[in-house]
């Protein structure tokens, strides 16, 4: 497995623990871990759709990045 494989699977991981506590109750939608989590989430992904010049992906993870991060800093 080589590094940019490895850098994808950090970021969807983070995004997926995300999703699955907020989905089983332990993190609500508000709450400053479930922010931050999804901001570093898709922060570790625009970087893995660099490393693959994906740009819808990139997009895609720009705006989970902005509201997460718009978010975090509302708080």
């Amino acid at each position: 497995m080589n590094a940019t494989t490895i850098i994808g699977i950090i970021g969807a991981s983070l995004i997926l623990v995300a999703f699955i506590l907020n989905q089983t109750g332990e993190w609500s939608k508000d709450s400053f871990s479930y922010d931050l989590v999804n901001a570093v989430g898709s922060a570790v992904l625009i970087y893995y759709a660099y490393l693959l010049t994906s740009y819808p992906f990139m997009v895609l993870n720009g705006v989970w990045f902005v509201i997460s991060f718009k978010d975090l800093l509302r708080r």
